[in-house]
């Protein structure tokens, strides 16, 4: 829910990405800043690379703020930081590079927040393990 010195904005867009009213979402969010290159097209399919903040995040998608304008339907890579110290062969497997789409743009003061639907959900409805299951052999 969104608010502003206690008093609820009906409808209108908060900082954090949330509307007032019905949540749709199957995931929770996160409402953590975490910094991302957001690499896409332009509206005039020109490849660029970004450095955006995600401002929360949930295993089916991410709200971001982005200095630019995307397309409506615009595909997007996210590469998430991360120090050296990541590609160690002891540490769990964790996904830095994720594929998106744009599901909206809604402009603020300087920035745009793009909401973004992940291809593959970082976790599988009902597992909140994030293991997928392996299919059984019928040989």
């Amino acid at each position: 829910m969104c608010s502003y010195a206690g008093v609820e904005n009906e409808g209108k867009v908060c900082m954090n990405g949330a509307r007032a009213g019905n949540e749709r979402r199957k995931w929770a969010r996160l409402p953590l800043a975490i910094p991302v290159f957001v690499r896409s097209r332009d509206g005039k399919g020109k490849e660029f690379l970004e450095f955006a903040t995600a401002l929360n995040v949930s295993a089916g998608g991410m709200l971001v703020a982005i200095r630019r304008v995307l397309p409506a339907i615009a595909q997007i890579r996210l590469e998430i930081p991360s120090a050296p110290v990541a590609a160690l062969a002891l540490l769990p497997r964790a996904a830095r590079t994720l594929r998106a789409k744009a599901l909206r743009t809604t402009p603020a003061e300087g920035y745009y927040l793009l909401g973004l639907k992940f291809a593959r959900p970082l976790l599988v409805p009902g597992n909140s393990r994030g293991r997928r299951r392996k299919v059984a052999s019928t040989v």
